[in-house]
């Protein structure tokens, strides 16, 4: 047996073993679930950045560039994205679900995967990159809907090399940014946004309400794959802590709530979750 699948049994007979003492558990996960689906992550293994930090609430409605690059970006990233497919760990957590082993399943990802496993109690914390809201009026409309009128209104438009980024965008050459048409509601003209939460807005409240709900009536938190270094996620292992809930983490590399977790597993989180339901 190789060093590899050594630690891969290892680390998902030490998980079994944890879970089997929980009926309830409350299970968040982030983005390093969906790197083995082929979603780029933002942060390294101590949990700092990889790239330059997403683009804000603020400079997206407030500064026209940016709302043009978001959106120049996008339409490269999106086909890719919108094709990615549920991995490994998603469908183990989609089993352990259909087993009644889980309370919730909290995400901080965007791209829906859970749901697409077979996930059905899920809380998508930060919203779906796959809906698109006017800011001004409201109308909400498909975002694969929304990818033809992209390409249409930017005739003969290049992106230039690309490569994917995290949450359905693309780099893309800065010339071309600069020379692409942005949307704009049919309706009211207003800003269109996908319906996802960007850095410096808030949650939703009724979501944080519900997944604190979910929380109290668990016995135990599971993390997968975040390094809970966002608040939004990581107050609910601080709310689990000080309920007393045991915290297991299962994710690479550093995470903010080390020091809080009963259980900490630094390994391969689709092997480790797979091997769960082999």
């Amino acid at each position: 047996m190789s060093a590899t699948a050594l630690d891969t049994t290892n680390a998902s007979t030490r998980l079994r073993d944890w879970l089997s003492g929980f009926q309830r558990i409350f299970v968040l996960t982030g983005a390093g679930i969906s790197t083995g689906s082929g979603i780029p992550d933002y942060r390294d293994a101590s949990g700092a950045w990889k790239r330059a930090a997403p683009v804000t609430w603020q400079a997206f409605t407030g500064a026209p560039a940016i709302y043009r690059r978001y959106w120049a970006r996008s339409v490269v990233g999106w086909p890719k994205f919108s094709a990615a497919r549920p991995n490994q760990a998603h469908h183990a957590l989609a089993a352990l679900e259909r087993d009644g082993h889980l309370s919730a399943l909290l995400t901080q990802n965007v791209d829906g995967l859970h749901q697409r496993a077979g996930s059905q109690r899920v809380i998508d914390l930060h919203g779906r990159l796959d809906q698109v809201t006017c800011l001004a009026c409201g109308q909400r409309q498909p975002r694969a809907d929304l990818q033809p009128r992209l390409l249409a209104d930017n005739p003969g438009w290049q992106p230039g090399a690309a490569a994917m980024a995290p949450d359905g965008d693309a780099d893309i050459d800065r010339d071309a940014e600069t020379a692409f048409v942005p949307p704009h509601c049919l309706a009211c003209g207003g800003l269109l946004k996908p319906d996802v939460v960007f850095f410096g807005e808030n949650v939703p409240r009724s979501r944080v309400s519900e997944a604190q709900a979910s929380l109290a009536a668990s016995d135990a938190m599971l993390v997968v794959g975040s390094s809970l270094m966002v608040y939004s996620g990581f107050r609910f292992a601080t709310m689990a802590a000080k309920a007393g809930l045991p915290l297991a983490i299962l994710t690479r590399g550093t995470t903010r709530a080390d020091a809080l977790a009963t259980l900490k597993i630094d390994a391969e989180i689709g092997a480790t979750l797979g091997a769960l339901t082999r």
